[in-house]
């Protein structure tokens, strides 16, 4: 059964362990010459996204190029239940769901919803105008959103070929607004974001109007643990992307907070905290518990405003908080704070207390049971302190105590008499517009707190950590 030179040559053993040597060896050649054979039947055009070797594998299998038959087959029955479901009724944001063969045509702003269903073409309710950015209502806001048209069109029409598809969902937001303002950039679109993100596993591109590079860069960190995919900035983008399913807008239920009882995951403030711990690496879970046996002093972390609500006596507040046994820590935030070592900070610290504004957001990063403490300005701000800071705390699972700042502590004595209606009733300017309110009550006001009365408001947070 051997070639004699082989008998004559080697062992029956040795010529055995030839023989399977030579079989493994032809294995190999026979499925190299298929690897270069298929590639040049089959060419795959891959984009920048799939060519990022952090997901290189997860992006070769979401993106190509109309090449597939078996996903277009899938596509073309889809077609048939392809349907968009618009809500134009909510109050803070309008959205749309589609799913079937999805065509995003970035340059005109347009969603293609390809349906075989026979429909009226001409009808009204076969095109939606989004703006997907959820401050709906808010001309200030909503005059730099972009908007786009969502458009059923019947499979057959004249509508632009696919370029790429991808495998995954997507979700299409505006980065206009008020992006910028830290307060906004939770409430408005991170925290929205997030909450559709873990519905979809990060298994989701994001496609960006209105796209901001810096907007982007501040927050990667957290957005490369919401998506696996790179972000589109959709505004750009010359091909026609194709995906299974796209949600146009963000849903916002509440301001700076998740309704759990309308988010399809059930998600809730909670588990964005969580996040924001393992995303930034945040060590710290739970706040100091102060009791007789511990002699650590809790962390006080100041918030310091500089350009307007300034706390004038903020070096007067710093040292009676230390005489009272707290560390104290002042510190700014801006735009162009780096989001991962200010979150740290905040971390570190068991209270923190600002003037009512966009810097008491950071509280999101503080540990479980730690203390908001919210200088309310003068001015019937009571409410919009208790939705923005008071209630979003409660279920971060975070303390909170108000401090209402009384007329001698406001600057506004200095340039109104006492019988004026800024101190008599407040609620007048806010009927004139948001605009007149905010210039008087939060633009042209500072605070110089009463230390005697601040004082019990600082030994009461203590005494919270003492509970918790």
């Amino acid at each position: 059964m051997y070639n004699p030179l082989l008998a004559k040559s080697f062992s029956h053993y040795e010529r055995k362990k030839f023989g399977w040597c030579a079989f493994v060896v032809m294995l190999i050649v026979v499925f190299s010459s298929c690897m270069v054979f298929m590639n040049h039947l089959y060419p795959q055009s891959v984009n920048g996204d799939a060519m990022n070797l952090q997901s290189s594998i997860n992006a070769a299998e979401d993106m190509f190029v109309i090449k597939d038959t078996t996903l277009l087959k899938k596509l073309e029955t889809e077609k048939k239940d392809a349907e968009p479901m618009c809500n134009v009724l909510e109050p803070l944001s309008d959205y749309c769901e589609t799913k079937g063969d999805i065509r995003v045509q970035g340059n005109s702003s347009t969603i293609f919803v390809v349906s075989s269903h026979d429909f009226n073409v001409s009808a009204e309710n076969n095109s939606w105008i989004i703006q997907p950015y959820p401050r709906k209502g808010n001309a200030g806001a909503m005059s730099s959103v972009k908007s786009w048209t969502v458009k059923l069109v019947q499979d057959g029409e004249k509508i632009p070929k696919c370029s790429v598809y991808h495998g995954y969902p997507a979700v299409l937001f505006s980065l206009g607004g008020y992006s910028g303002n830290h307060f906004h950039d939770f409430s408005d679109l991170l925290i929205p974001i997030f909450s559709k993100s873990r519905y979809f596993n990060s298994e989701v591109h994001f496609l960006a109007t209105d796209y901001k590079s810096w907007w982007i860069g501040k927050y990667r960190t957290l957005l490369n643990n919401m998506s696996k995919n790179k972000i589109l900035d959709i505004d750009n983008e010359n091909e026609v992307h194709c995906f299974p399913s796209v949600t146009t807008g963000l849903k916002s239920h509440k301001e700076f907070g998740i309704d759990s009882s309308k988010s399809p995951n059930r998600v809730s403030m909670r588990d964005f905290r969580q996040f924001l711990r393992s995303s930034l690496s945040l060590n710290r879970v739970e706040s100091i518990k102060m009791n007789d046996d511990i002699v650590t002093r809790p962390r006080l972390l100041i918030m310091s405003r500089k350009k307007s609500r300034i706390l004038l006596n903020e070096d007067d507040v710093r040292q009676m908080a230390e005489d009272l046994g707290y560390e104290v820590v002042l510190a700014e935030a801006n735009l162009s704070t780096n989001l991962t070592k200010f979150a740290q900070i905040v971390n570190s610290c068991d209270v923190i207390m600002g003037v009512h504004g966009a810097g008491l957001t950071n509280m999101v990063f503080l540990p479980n049971n730690a203390v908001l403490i919210q200088l309310v300005p003068l001015g019937a701000m009571d409410y919009l302190a208790k939705r923005d800071f008071g209630d979003p705390a409660g279920e971060m699972n975070i303390k909170y105590l108000d401090y209402k700042i009384g007329v001698n502590e406001s600057s506004l004595v200095e340039q109104y008499p006492l019988n004026h209606k800024v101190f008599k009733d407040p609620s007048s300017f806010f009927r004139k517009g948001w605009g007149v309110f905010r210039a008087i009550y939060l633009d042209k006001q500072n605070v110089k707190v009463d230390l005697n009365r601040f004082r019990s408001t600082l030994l009461e947070a203590k005494k919270l950590l003492a509970t918790s």
